[in-house]
């Protein structure tokens, strides 16, 4: 009874070491997935997408006439889009998104807030600490080069020597027997 006892503590500490957070990643993922097989099966209603857009600095690449049928995960702030269609111009990213509140509500609810904690130093307000504001939008800067190939000439003469060489003896001597068969 006592061994079962320990193994029955021991699995509930290690489900609150890992088992919690590969659990909310499970349900994660199959949220990811619902919405996928949502999109693809033509299930969503045209009126919950939304237009996010985006500013970005990519002065390198061309103007995209029309939306292109790409489709991924996007986040802004706290909340989660699954983007269908994706439109890039040189300053703006323009996404067509639905809203993955199911994902949005399990992230937030998986984060851990350190103003519950009594040891955590806070300001003076009670708020979490001043921190560094992080610029995203160095995210979404990155060069997009255009190369044109072109492949050089190479010119080789012709050239009409012979390849062959005439041997007189075809017959090579061996330096003695050879060996008797072994079995």
């Amino acid at each position: 009874m006592k061994r079962f006892f320990a193994i029955v503590l021991l699995s509930i500490h290690l489900f609150y070491i890992g088992g919690y957070a590969l659990l909310f990643q499970y349900y994660i993922h199959q949220s990811d997935v619902q919405m996928v097989k949502q999109i693809f099966d033509n299930k969503i209603d045209k009126n919950k997408f939304v237009e996010i857009k985006i500013p970005v600095n990519m002065p390198t690449i061309q103007d995209w006439d029309e939306y292109e049928e790409i489709v991924g995960q996007v986040q802004l702030k706290d909340a989660y889009y699954n983007y269908v269609k994706l439109k890039m111009t040189r300053d703006t990213m323009y996404f067509i998104c639905l809203p993955n509140a199911t994902k949005t509500r399990l992230v937030n609810a998986n984060v851990i807030a350190a103003k519950d904690f009594a040891d955590v130093p806070l300001s003076k307000k009670g708020q979490d600490p001043v921190s560094k504001k992080v610029n995203t939008l160095s995210e979404y800067n990155f060069q997009a080069f255009q190369y044109s190939y072109s492949a050089f000439g190479i010119f080789m003469q012709k050239n009409n020597v012979p390849a062959s060489i005439k041997i007189n003896d075809p017959f090579i001597e061996s330096p003695g027997k050879p060996p008797n068969f072994i079995s």
